[in-house]
């Protein structure tokens, strides 16, 4: 048998309610939420974990870090701020 949530993937889940868009939305952000990341402290790649709204731990290290509600890493946080020389 083929997969039948080969498109929709995580969203799978809704069947046809809430409208196609909201649950491509919801799907973009829950893929980033449960992708593999690089933890900045150990190097391992691992899926993080979410223990509270912006608060993440990583499993290998038990390091515990800010980042984003629904990703650890955030393109805000990739930005330095230049020396003052």
């Amino acid at each position: 048998m083929g997969r039948r949530t080969k498109v929709v993937g995580i969203a799978a889940r809704f069947g046809a309610r809430y409208g196609a868009t909201l649950r491509k939305k919801w799907k973009e952000v829950m893929e980033r939420r449960y992708a593999y990341y690089t933890c900045k402290f150990c190097g391992a790649k691992v899926r993080m974990k979410r223990i509270a709204i912006g608060i993440w731990q990583c499993p290998k290290c038990g390091r515990i870090f800010a980042g984003g509600a629904y990703q650890p890493f955030t393109e805000v946080g990739k930005v330095t701020v230049p020396s003052k020389s």
